[in-house]
């Protein structure tokens, strides 16, 4: 198995790089965020390889980082997603924004991918969320708070702080967040109207 490739950028298409190793010119697909950043043909590049061997051919996959690796692995876990839609997901969500998206219960980041439908979206979150938190650079404060929004065990006046940011505008995941760090200042049991001033403190950051 290959897992990684070191050598110099021969050609681009539309979803690939052809990369030259000592001669040999490796078909490998990326995503499109990883085709931007990849250099100029005629210079040096580094892929973390991910390779699908079947029957009747062998496909090389590949990546900036080990990270965005680990997630093209992962998302394939869930049913209905294959190389691909894992592919798309990764070509709008970094593995960062994508690991907080899926810890903090973002359906609509996670389908935003090509080909991924608001059903698709639920059913990566749902079985990936307790993997995500590894992966997220956010406050485990935030996704345990979203997490109770979600199942509608959140205290009142924190879900109600979180639907009045919501109702001006902000993305729930800001919003969420916003009434997280509120929290922090104000306590558990402070009320919705103190969470909401206090959010829109931090949102105006």
């Amino acid at each position: 198995m290959i897992g990684k490739l070191k050598g110099v950028v021969d050609s681009y298409g539309e979803d690939f790089v052809i990369l030259d190793v000592h001669g040999v010119g490796y078909v490998v697909h990326c995503s499109s965020r990883t085709l931007q950043n990849l250099p100029a043909t005629g210079e040096a590049a580094v892929l973390s390889i991910e390779t699908h061997v079947r029957e009747d051919m062998i496909r090389l996959f590949g990546f900036r980082s080990d990270s965005e690796r680990e997630w093209f692995r992962m998302l394939q876990s869930v049913q209905g997603v294959g190389s691909k839609v894992a592919l798309g997901i990764l070509s709008v969500l970094d593995p960062g924004t994508l690991a907080t998206a899926i810890a903090t219960g973002d359906k609509a980041s996670v389908a935003r991918g090509p080909g991924v439908g608001p059903k698709l979206a639920q059913r990566i979150v749902s079985e990936l969320k307790d993997k995500a938190p590894a992966f997220a650079a956010v406050d485990p404060a935030l996704i345990r708070l979203t997490g109770a929004v979600e199942d509608n065990s959140a205290p009142r006046p924190v879900a109600d702080a979180i639907s009045a940011l919501v109702n001006l505008g902000y993305p729930q995941i800001q919003a969420s967040a916003a009434v997280a760090a509120a929290m922090k200042q104000a306590g558990d049991e402070a009320e919705a109207k103190t969470l909401i001033r206090l959010g829109l403190r931090e949102l105006a950051r």
